[in-house]
């Protein structure tokens, strides 16, 4: 594997841009490799580290697909299930509680 170009933080040349910099275009990379690598130094630690890809051989975002749509919609409807009472939370249950809020703290809903 060839070595990639390593450049300091904000001194890459143009024509390059981020994963997330691609997408806010409307690109993926499309295949190629990563063709720059920027550096970022830090104290004490190890350097931030991105990868960029050229812009020139992005290719545009694939669209989604009426079947896409609807398993995105049937996975986030899936996330706002409560596993204890099995109701639709109207929310996204959070994860660090493992159920919706009235199952967490049934004594507080009962107060109110």
């Amino acid at each position: 594997m060839a070595t990639l170009p390593i450049y300091r933080w904000r001194l890459a040349p143009d024509g390059y841009a981020t994963y997330r910099q691609l997408r806010a275009m409307g690109l993926r990379p499309g295949g190629q490799d990563v063709a720059v690598q920027v550096e970022r130094p830090r104290r004490k630690r190890s350097p931030l580290v991105a990868y960029l890809y050229r812009i020139d051989d992005a290719k545009p975002v694939r669209p989604m697909t009426p079947a896409k749509w609807a398993a995105l919609a049937k996975a986030n409807k899936a996330r706002r299930i409560c596993p204890e009472c099995r109701r639709d939370a109207g929310y996204v249950v959070p994860a660090s509680l493992g159920m919706c809020g009235r199952c967490a703290a049934p004594e507080e809903q009962r107060a109110a």
